[in-house]
């Protein structure tokens, strides 16, 4: 079977994993029931504003107030419910100054009163509260340590809660008597509802970790006084009531770019929506299964796009880095395995629209993509070494601009053999 576009395929398959994370499309039908008193509204991330705006649209007639906090360039109109922009994925005094007043906001709800957090992707940075001693200066500091790390989401996350006030149940214990209710859109891997945001509505479930291996990889990047903060090892969280409702997740946009693929014809083989490791090396990973598609027919036969997400890494060495994200850098190392095999094209994209810092969304690969590297004097290999992979894609044209999406679920990754 001829697959006629191969490319404009893939992208209306990232476009349909996008639309089915939409928070004015899946918001409302996860709202609790309407509050006899105030509905007090707060929230952080990517995702922050357009949840906003749902629950605006929805509850017309709720007493709505609040303020929640989004990425720059990441906001959209609200009426009743204050929206703040700030730095991501460092931290930043902006970002200090909206945790405040979210905090602010939630001290004053009423037992009556409904405590509405909306959560998504970002959250972490977006909402710094540091704990005394620690200024917002260190937490920029061991953010950026964090970003050059190579460490798993999982264990960023483990240091982002030790340092917060409002991490780790910080909030929902600011918002007491009050009822919370958490509406959280997922961009982790696993889905770990404390890991969302770093969980400023949850109970920290590693406050009492040992993070001394961590401290140790991390080395002379962070000061003494933050070292010493991550090796305190205070008393586990207790635990409290919480009422937490994930309305979108990793798994429902693969599922529903797969469709897309299925309406025409094409096999779909869905790896995971968990996917780690560092981003090069699971492009070469993903080149050997595209390659094993291609010529032994598993695991499925070609035409087939095997599909995947998660968030991978890229661990900074020493030499300043070019410019590039994960998505990228996965793309180039997964064109360098390929090695140009014929009919076979790619996409990655993160799906808040930003990959790392650069304004692209993601790129697209195929056949072609080395050999019009060379035509244009360009170095795949030097490229991918330099972490310059945005820079690479940027001279072929192939970068991804979706603008900010105002979702986020993740990495959208989806190799196309034909």
């Amino acid at each position: 079977m001829r697959v006629p576009d191969p490319q404009a395929l893939l992208r209306r398959m990232l476009d349909a994993a996008i639309s089915a994370a939409d928070p004015a499309k899946v918001l409302a039908q996860h709202l609790p029931e309407k509050p006899t008193g105030r509905c007090i509204v707060v929230g952080a991330g990517k995702a922050a504003a357009s949840m906003a705006r749902a629950v605006e649209i929805a509850w017309p007639d709720v007493d709505l107030s609040g303020v929640v906090v989004t990425r720059y360039g990441h906001a959209t109109a609200t009426e009743r419910i204050k929206v703040r922009e700030a730095a991501h994925p460092v931290p930043d005094e902006a970002g200090l100054a909206a945790a405040q007043e979210i905090l602010e906001a939630v001290r004053q709800a009423r037992k009556e009163d409904l405590v509405l957090a909306l959560i998504s992707g970002g959250g972490s940075a977006l909402m710094p509260m540091p704990r005394p001693p620690l200024t917002i200066a260190d937490e920029i500091l061991v953010n950026k340590a964090l970003l050059q790390s190579g460490l798993t989401i999982d264990d960023m996350n483990r240091v982002r809660r030790r340092l917060s006030l409002i991490k780790g149940g910080g909030l929902a214990k600011a918002a007491h008597p009050a009822k919370v209710v958490t509406l959280a859109i997922s961009d982790v891997p696993g889905d770990d509802p404390a890991a969302i945001a770093s969980g400023p509505t949850l109970p920290d479930p590693t406050a009492g970790d040992d993070l001394s291996s961590i401290v140790a990889r991390l080395g002379t990047c962070i000061p003494e006084e933050v070292r010493r903060v991550l090796c305190a090892r205070p008393e586990p969280s207790p635990s409290f009531d919480t009422d937490f409702r994930l309305i979108a997740v990793p798994q429902l946009a693969l599922e529903a770019a797969a469709q897309v693929a299925r309406d025409a014809g094409i096999a779909t083989v869905l790896l995971g929506d968990a996917l780690e490791g560092e981003a090069r090396e699971v492009g070469t990973v993903m080149a050997g299964i595209a390659k094993a598609v291609r010529s032994h027919g598993t695991p499925a036969r070609a035409p087939a796009v095997v599909l995947s997400g998660g968030e991978t890494t890229v661990t900074i060495g020493q030499t300043p880095p070019g410019k590039g994200g994960r998505n990228t850098e996965f793309l180039l190392s997964l064109a360098l395995g390929l090695a140009e095999r014929p009919g076979i094209y790619a996409i990655a994209a993160d799906t808040d629209g930003i990959d790392g810092y650069e304004d692209a969304a993601g790129a697209i690969i195929g056949p072609e993509t080395l050999a019009d590297g060379r035509a244009g004097g360009l170095d795949p290999s030097g490229y991918l070494a330099s972490h310059n992979s945005y820079a690479y894609f940027h001279v072929l044209g192939a970068l991804i601009h979706t603008g900010p999406t105002l979702t986020n679920v993740n990495d959208f990754r989806a190799v196309l053999i034909c």
